[in-house]
């Protein structure tokens, strides 16, 4: 899957905010510069990215697998090689200058290079993981599964980034874990045709386990905005996704020569069920899907914040379940439908804690403003 930078980070300058780090608000100045109404459009189109990229990027995945690709270094190869997208809007689009107290405390290079190079390192096997989990496993499972990053984000940030465990937090945490559970005693008779079920438990396992993964991934991004780079403006977060995407996708070209998968390319793309032109245009377009879910990801977490972006992947990873059963039909029994109804219902939990915290942090922006204007 794409990077996302973690929750309960503010694009706030500390030295300029009120609320704690643990708390996540929208960032006043880009909210007065460009009108509400502006903002709101901006909130929406981001929205759409994330949510239509995400369940896109996730049913071509499964096509991909259904019409007979079986190469999960490719799989896991197209999730972040159309980085070169994401340099558009970082040309583009203005960045935030830093001031002079956080530009003398920079990190070096070095250091920064061998940060982007571990977390691009971890993001090319958590991607395989979840290219796993696909193989094995139908789509609305593994997006069923893929929900639980919320409730892992929760833990690891608790631990790692000293993150409030308010009771709607460990509500979110304990819903989102029995909608697990419930997929995981379920049988899985729709699942993929061919798959054995100790394959279906290989898949369980590797998705949860990505999940997992990429929750410790944000929590150590966060960690690294923290204690590291000590800002999160639009050009340092645009530029962690594209360097740690390039590593992670020559990390991902190496894994595929390595294990001789690339030898079975072009037989997979002479086999393919739809023809060898629709190969390349699955693999193309998954990797785009991937992509504009990003740019939705990186736009949310500099017009809002980067809990809230974290929240809608979470959200779209719950509805996509919907979309593979009028794409692949996929059987949705009870068992399935109550989990992923749970999985929404932790996912509100986690929004509503949210909206608590922005409500929170807005009332003490005002009360500062007053302050200021008397």
């Amino acid at each position: 899957m794409v990077i996302h930078a973690d929750e309960s980070h503010s694009l706030i300058d500390s030295q300029e905010a009120i609320p704690s780090k643990n708390e996540t608000v929208m960032d006043p100045t880009l909210l007065v510069k460009l009108g509400r109404w502006q903002w709101w459009f901006l909130v929406a189109i981001n929205i759409f990215f994330l949510l239509v990229g995400q369940a896109a990027a996730v049913l071509l995945g499964r096509f991909y697998y259904d019409q007979g690709g079986n190469s999960k270094w490719m799989a896991t190869f197209v999730q972040t090689a159309a980085f070169p997208v994401l340099v558009i809007p970082l040309y583009f689009l203005p960045s935030q200058k830093d001031d002079q107290s956080t530009s003398s405390t920079s990190p070096s290079l070095l250091v920064i290079a061998l940060i982007y190079v571990f977390l691009g390192l971890v993001i090319a096997g958590d991607n395989w993981l979840y290219s796993t989990g696909l193989l094995y496993l139908s789509a609305s499972t593994y997006s069923i599964i893929s929900s639980t990053q919320l409730a892992s984000n929760a833990i690891f940030s608790y631990f790692i980034n000293s993150q409030k465990f308010s009771a709607l937090i460990f509500n979110s945490v304990v819903i989102l874990s029995l909608s697990v559970a419930l997929i995981g005693v379920n049988d899985d008779s729709d699942g993929p045709a061919g798959v054995s079920t100790q394959k279906r438990i290989i898949g369980f396992i590797c998705t949860l386990a990505a999940s997992a993964v990429y929750s410790l991934l944000l929590s150590l991004m966060q960690l690294t905005f923290q204690k590291v780079l000590k800002k999160e403006t639009f050009s340092v977060v645009l530029q962690m996704q594209i360097f740690t995407a390039l590593v992670a996708s020559c990390a991902s070209l190496v894994g595929l020569f390595a294990s001789g998968e690339w030898k079975t390319i072009h037989g997979e793309m002479d086999s393919f069920g739809k023809g060898r032109v629709s190969y390349v245009m699955t693999l193309v377009w998954t990797a785009v899907a991937w992509q504009v879910c990003s740019v939705g990801v990186v736009g949310l977490i500099f017009v809002v914040s980067s809990l809230f972006s974290n929240v809608i992947s979470t959200l779209s990873l719950a509805v996509t379940p919907i979309a593979a059963v009028i794409a692949f039909h996929d059987k949705m029994n009870g068992v399935k439908i109550i989990a992923m109804l749970m999985a929404i219902w932790g996912s509100a939990s986690y929004i509503y804690q949210n909206y608590l915290d922005d409500a929170k942090a807005r009332r003490a922006v005002d009360d500062v403003s007053e302050l200021h204007n008397a």
